[in-house]
């Protein structure tokens, strides 16, 4: 009997200890199948929190689409193996604070321009011209643009660094684009499309109104020109009339399939997304200076009155 009772109390006990291991073997197995946050779920839950407007008060800043033409010298040199962030960040920095100096306004390549520069030979010390831009290039405080005049019947150019300290003051007394991006072959053009009266008045223009496109044509003084324009596929200038010959050599040495070429394109432009961080970091700055500056001008006027 005895035998008996300790029999049946080991299986009750090893009934027990049975039952107490496949109940805590339920509770691990659901806890392990609870439902796990998937990385697409964390990125939106993160980016949720980045956007305007939300609980934390974090905004985005985005700038305008069109600051990409209007200051294009902000954009750093696309050549990857001249890159350097810390470098960009700091040119960033000096050419807002010049700007803050002097006031760059918008333009394009074939606005009318006036540029005051210090000239310690001059008689009062500052020389002012005036002049249709032809070309402007350049990333960072390199950035530049020429102006061309015609000046007594002798063309003049002057290359301008835009950021240069001994500039004083840049007026733009026709902001206007013309349907090509380089205007280098008015060199060879008639000199009625470069003369432009030195002391010629800024054209009034609403805030905010779409910037022009000439559509004017230029006409090329016979050849010899300085370059081949015959194979620049050029929108802006009247044909040239030549023999068929000078065609039929440019076709040989044209690169149609350029156009097509991704990744030229890609290694000759910065990406969007870095676009969107570079101006986004300046746009507030800009704004801040455009508002000084109008609080000036009322000033000013208010103080004429």
């Amino acid at each position: 009997m005895l035998r008996r009772a300790v029999l049946q109390t080991f299986r009750q006990g090893l009934a027990q200890s049975f039952f107490k291991r496949n109940a805590v073997s339920l509770s691990e197995t659901t806890v392990t199948h609870q439902p796990i946050e998937t990385s697409n779920e964390a990125d939106e839950k993160s980016v949720s929190k980045q956007k305007p407007g939300d609980e934390s008060g974090n905004t985005v800043v985005v700038a305008p689409p069109e600051f990409r033409f209007m200051y294009p010298e902000f954009l750093p040199d696309p050549a990857m193996e001249r890159r350097n962030r810390l470098k960009e960040k700091l040119e960033r920095i000096d050419m807002l604070q010049r700007r803050s100096v002097v006031e760059i306004p918008e333009f394009y390549t074939g606005s009318v321009m006036a540029v005051t520069v210090a000239d310690a030979n001059s008689p009062n010390k500052f020389a002012r011209f005036v002049g249709i831009c032809i070309q402007r290039g350049g990333s960072g405080l390199r950035a530049w643009f020429i102006l061309r005049n015609v000046v007594d019947k002798q063309g003049v150019e002057i290359l301008y660094e835009m950021y240069c300290p001994l500039i004083q003051k840049i007026e733009v007394l026709r902001l206007e684009r013309r349907l090509d991006e380089s205007l280098l072959y008015l060199r060879d053009a008639l000199p009625e499309y470069s003369t432009f009266p030195l002391d010629m008045e800024p054209e009034r223009r609403l805030n905010n109104s779409v910037v022009p496109i000439n559509p004017l044509k230029v006409k090329l003084r016979p050849r010899p020109w300085l370059e081949r324009w015959e194979r620049q596929n050029l929108q802006g200038v009247e044909d040239l009339n030549l023999p068929q010959r000078f065609y039929d050599k440019a076709e040989k040495v044209a690169k149609p399939w350029e156009k097509y070429d991704l990744m030229l394109q890609y290694r000759k432009t910065i990406p969007a997304e870095e676009q969107e961080k570079i101006f986004a970091d300046v746009h507030s700055q800009l704004q801040q200076q455009e508002f000084k500056r109008k609080m000036r001008r009322r000033r000013g006027t208010d103080n004429e009155q």
